[in-house]
């Protein structure tokens, strides 16, 4: 009983880790970084490095409100940050951002 129950926990685990990851990717999130916010925020290393790790998750939480409200006063940007391919972007992006944050210690390899 004890290790078909823990057989099913580890199974479910496992399959959570896989629709996550399925669901974001960091290279999709570097291309959309690359096209939309290289041009204010430089490089993905530079951009990426502005927040750390848990400054990055924070910032997408909520529908992204707080990456928001760093943009509120950039017209271009928030065109892109209000549209559809926006919502289509945000899981990727927010993936490479946080996978190469100031505190993660990696680093993009290109762009």
């Amino acid at each position: 009983m004890q290790k078909s129950l823990s057989a099913l926990l580890g199974a479910a685990l496992l399959l959570g880790s896989f629709s996550t990851a399925a669901n974001a990717d960091v290279k999709r999130g570097q291309k959309a970084y690359l096209k939309k916010c290289k041009r204010c925020h430089g490089n993905g290393t530079k951009g990426a490095a502005m927040k750390t790790q848990k400054e990055w998750a924070d910032a997408f939480a909520d529908d992204a409100a707080l990456f928001r409200s760093w943009h509120k006063d950039d017209k271009k940007a928030m065109k892109y940050i209000d549209s559809s391919r926006f919502k289509k972007d945000a899981p990727n992006l927010k993936d490479f951002l946080y996978e190469y944050g100031s505190d993660s210690g990696n680093v993009p390899s290109c762009g």
